[in-house]
């Protein structure tokens, strides 16, 4: 049987985890897992409900009919469906964020997407990216890194991007939500957010993008080699 290789990307928002683990994926061959992705597609059922996030009962309520999928299109980039309708854009307004940090810190939901993220790793070589993979999801990763920056410079990033994408951002509002995702996410019961005691932490902070690439690719390559 084929042994897998897996590594696992934590760190809080905005330190560039997803766009790192993409480019890392393209040049290793894997498969790319953003879980967060997963939790702001439960996110945005729970918005469209009009349930308050921080309802525990009321969102776990939701999971038995929770019509949620992932699939990868000819892209090679994972794509998510909510209720047979593809969502990967609309999970990135800035006001599912607040959503997503909140259903994640909800044991229910995360029970009930553990079994399917390490069933990906059982069944393709992955980097999977999120705020417990090598703590809790995949904690036998072969390569286990914590990406992280400074808060402004995740903040400037983020906003960067929402401008991007064509959505109205603030750069203070941003940067008031990082600090408040990062507290709800270190603080919270379920799987909180910290460094595996085997990662390796990489700051970012004013690093340029092609500069942290060559510096985790390096890395990774240098560990599964080990």
């Amino acid at each position: 049987m084929t042994q897998h290789k897996s590594i696992a990307v934590d760190g809080p928002s905005g330190a560039g985890k997803s766009t790192l683990a993409k480019l890392l994926a393209r040049e290793l061959g894997f498969l790319y897992v953003d879980t967060g992705a997963i939790y702001r597609t439960v996110g945005l059922k729970a918005y469209r409900e009009g349930i308050d996030p921080e309802d525990g009962a009321a969102v776990t309520a939701l999971l038995p009919g929770l019509d949620i999928d992932m699939k990868y299109g000819g892209d090679g980039l994972q794509h998510m469906y909510l209720d047979g309708e593809d969502v990967t854009d609309s999970i990135r307004q800035h006001a599912i964020s607040r959503y997503a940090s909140c259903v994640s810190a909800i044991p229910a939901v995360r029970a009930f997407l553990l079994d399917r993220q390490r069933a990906l790793a059982r069944e393709n070589d992955v980097i999977m990216d999120g705020r417990d993979i090598g703590t809790v999801v995949l904690p036998q990763a072969d390569v286990k890194i914590f990406l992280t920056a400074a808060p402004e410079d995740r903040a400037r990033r983020r906003y960067e991007e929402l401008r991007q994408r064509g959505q109205e951002a603030d750069y203070a509002s941003v940067l008031r939500d990082i600090l408040q995702r990062d507290e709800q996410d270190t603080s919270r019961a379920a799987a909180p957010l910290r460094q595996a005691e085997d990662a390796l932490l990489v700051d970012t902070t004013g690093n340029s993008l092609e500069k942290s690439l060559g510096v985790l690719l390096d890395t990774i390559k240098e560990r599964l080699r080990a």
